[in-house]
């Protein structure tokens, strides 16, 4: 069983492209909501992280991992293979 990996990015972040070239890598399915320039949808995703506005944000089996460099660190400290499994 494979991890259900969400990301809410923006079409124009640099920060959003680098994540996703990282699932892309990975061969990782996952499911992108382009927020890009949608208030409405920056709230719902703001009201599902709790606070955070910036975008990515990046949840793996409905848990917050954050955004680009929280993922990054956990693939560098080789523990992202372990929770997308």
């Amino acid at each position: 069983m494979s991890a259900k990996v969400e990301i809410y990015y923006w079409t124009t972040c640099p920060f959003c492209t680098r994540a996703l070239k990282l699932l892309d890598r990975k061969g990782v399915a996952y499911t992108g909501y382009d927020i890009t320039g949608d208030e409405d949808a920056r709230a719902k995703m703001v009201e599902r992280t709790g606070g955070p506005r910036t975008v990515p944000q990046i949840f793996i089996n409905d848990k917050l991992i954050g955004g680009c460099d929280d993922i990054h660190e956990l693939d560098y400290d080789g523990k992202l293979d372990a929770m997308l499994a």
